[in-house]
């Protein structure tokens, strides 16, 4: 299998398609089927307790699915989540930035499933786990 985006064009499109958020993420590494994406932890992502909230959490999982799947079939920016399912399993460091670690499980034509590891940065277990199906637009 071949990349259909670079490394360098995901991040592209990210800042265009996503401005609103695209700085609050980084395309670490990608490969056919995977990616790694960091999420820059601050205040605004931070519950109390000392603790990076489960919605920033999710909107990690989400930001690296789609960009795995992209790379894969280029720039559908209509590609769209039609179900996750996450697992919160540690408390994440507040002081730490979050690493998103995707992978492909299925890239069909109309759906495509995902699998992401959650890590606090320089942490060897994971904070979360995340499952999540996409919609993927027809070709025209």
């Amino acid at each position: 299998m071949t990349l259909e985006m670079s490394h360098d064009e995901l991040q592209i499109f990210l800042t265009e398609a996503f401005p609103q958020v695209s700085d609050d993420f980084k395309i670490e590494e990608v490969a056919p089927e995977e990616i790694s994406v960091r999420m820059f932890v601050g205040d605004h992502n931070l519950r109390p307790g000392g603790t990076v909230s489960g919605p920033s959490m999710f909107a990690l999982a989400d930001v690296s699915v789609y960009l795995a799947i992209l790379a894969m079939i280029g720039p559908k920016a209509l590609a769209v989540t039609t179900n996750c399912s996450i697992d919160f399993m540690r408390k994440p460091a507040a002081d730490t930035d979050l690493i998103g670690q995707a992978k492909i499980l299925k890239l069909g034509r109309a759906l495509a499933v995902g699998d992401v590891l959650i890590f606090s940065e320089g942490e060897p277990k994971p904070v979360a786990h995340a499952t999540l199906t996409y919609s993927i637009p027809p070709e025209k």
